[in-house]
């Protein structure tokens, strides 16, 4: 086997990954892009409600910022919410450049920079400030910037590669720095295990949603960047504060049906099966409060009446109405059997997104040299405790930006040549005997975190939890270090490093603020401070702001 060399290698082909290799592609950089699937199938992909931006001029940057504070429960970074607020309105123009059609005010045609755009509001927003394509803004997003990405000459793109790990100056043994160099991938097709050397290494691989049973997010969001992250070295911020999404279709065969928050921003309301609302009895703006409030009032209420689900009615504001602002929601709630344009659809919540992630500063760089990370997995401290509605995307484009920046210059002060790397050495190992072990232990890993590290915790749950993941990951560990590796095995042991990160951080956390909530440290504690996990091999060589630590 031989070594595939490139100036960039990218590993994930969601938002964050594809604005980056467009911004480099400019240059004289060959870049390799690697996607465990299908270039787009990511949660990029699902994005429903929209883009954050300030693009009216009733709004303002300081309104923007506010609600980001206010929803992140004062442990967002104020210089990360800042660069990120005010470059929304240069990054929706580049999208909008690149051919992205946003959807427009009622009746308007399109008349370039003089199009007058539908902005929508949702939970958390003071203002109407969300840019979107009628009700599946990621998939236009997603699949424009995936045309201009293809037509690239100096982007080789790699579907069906899944990374396994990053290869760096600690694994060559070499006295070569704390750097990174490159990563084993696996591709699916063939099974076969190849090396990718590079000058710089960007992991935009998503979310780990997939940890729990409940979850809209697509079979990819395996926290894959994030346990690469801390194996080689880098350190992990603030897992605890995973977002679950207050209203999931509920339906046995509805996988993963996110009805956006744009519903609820457009009128729809609440209810009890019975028809009551509930929201106003939990938060001042009712059904427009920040997500994990809305989220925590259902599990309440459900656990509370004994229900299965609570019901999201917008009927009250007329089929036209419906049809023309969520057509696609209306389209699959309609295949399960739901009519949402004439009555309330059961909705539960679901795991949605992970707040905390790789640390990085705001180019993107992580504790290791040429690392960066971007999108979801990283931890910018945009975010805080709990994610403002739409600002993920916007974090994705403008942080892509700032890291494309960065590598650029770092490409041109760097002549030097890349080590040799070592190809993957599978000459000990066998094929898997029994991949049922796989499938259960997948499985196990999935139920324990929803019972045990969900919406509402408490220490004896989450100690219980942690005493499985630790007997699943000897299993798993002894199991990777017997037999070739695939698909399903990957991201069982990542999703296993996930499960471990999330319930030190939550044990870590003795108090309840944004989206950790306990009810053994119910009140929230005067001065807010994240929860950094560091790990034993840090080599870290701070590039990352000096955050403060519990």
């Amino acid at each position: 086997m031989t070594t595939q060399y490139s100036d960039v290698l990218i590993i994930g082909g969601g938002a964050a990954g594809l604005s980056l290799a467009l911004r480099l592609a400019q240059d004289d950089v060959s870049i390799t892009l690697l996607s465990k699937c299908e270039l787009t199938e990511g949660s990029s992909l699902y994005a429903q409600g929209g883009i954050a931006a300030v693009l009216d001029g009733d709004d303002n940057f300081e309104s923007h910022i506010d609600d980001t504070h206010i929803a992140g429960a004062d442990l967002c970074k104020d210089d990360a919410v800042r660069k990120i607020v005010e470059g929304a309105p240069e990054a929706i123009n580049w999208l909008i450049d690149k051919g992205v059609k946003f959807t427009l005010v009622d009746g308007a045609e399109y008349d370039g920079e003089d199009s007058e755009y539908h902005l929508t509001r949702e939970g958390g927003h003071s203002h109407r400030r969300v840019i979107h394509a009628k009700d599946a803004t990621g998939r236009e997003v997603e699949t424009t910037l995936e045309q201009h990405v293809r037509a690239q000459k100096n982007i080789i793109i790699l579907e069906d590669h899944i990374a396994i790990d990053l290869i760096t100056s600690q694994k060559l043994k070499g006295e070569l720095g704390t750097r990174c160099f490159g990563a084993y991938a696996l591709d699916v097709k063939s099974n076969e295990v190849k090396t990718f050397g590079a000058r710089s290494v960007v992991l935009s691989t998503g979310g780990a949603s997939k940890a729990y049973l409940y979850t809209t997010n697509p079979d990819t969001s395996t926290g894959d960047g994030i346990a690469m992250a801390w194996r080689a070295g880098c350190r992990i911020a603030n897992m605890e504060f995973v977002q679950f999404h207050p209203t999931c279709l509920y339906h046995p065969y509805a996988k993963g049906s996110l009805i956006s928050e744009a519903v609820r921003g457009e009128g729809g309301l609440l209810k009890l099966p019975n028809g009551d609302r509930f929201m106003d009895q939990h938060h001042e703006l009712a059904e427009l409060a920040p997500r994990d409030i809305v989220a925590r009032a259902i599990d309440y209420e459900m656990k509370k009446g004994g229900f299965d689900s609570v019901y999201l009615d917008i009927s009250h504001k007329g089929k036209d109405f419906i049809l023309d602002h969520f057509p696609n929601i209306a389209e699959s709630c309609e295949s399960y059997g739901y009519d949402m344009t004439s009555q309330p659809i059961p909705v539960v919540p679901a795991a949605h997104y992970t707040c905390g992630g790789i640390m990085t500063d705001l180019n993107g760089r992580t504790d290791l040299k040429r690392l960066y990370a971007v999108g979801e997995s990283s931890c910018t401290g945009l975010h805080g405790a709990n994610r403002l509605a739409s600002n993920s995307l916007l974090e994705c484009l403008v942080i892509a930006e700032s890291a494309a920046n960065d590598i650029r210059q770092r490409l041109k002060d760097d002549e030097d040549d890349l080590p040799k790397l070592p190809d993957w050495d599978d000459s000990k190992v066998s094929d898997q005997d029994e991949r049922i072990v796989v499938s259960h232990n997948w499985d196990e890993l999935r139920r324990f975190m929803w019972d045990y590290v969900g919406i509402v915790r408490t220490d004896k749950r989450l100690e219980r939890a942690r005493n499985r993941v630790e007997l699943l990951q000897e299993e798993i560990l002894e199991y990777y270090g017997n037999f070739r590796v695939n698909n399903d095995l990957i991201e069982l042991r990542n999703l296993a490093t996930i499960a471990e990160l999330t319930i030190e951080c939550a044990l870590t956390r003795k108090e309840s603020r944004g989206l950790h909530y306990t009810l053994d440290y119910p009140d929230i504690k005067e001065h807010a401070r994240d929860t950094i996990l560091t790990p034993n091999n840090f080599v870290g060589h701070a590039p990352v702001p000096e955050w403060s630590k519990t």
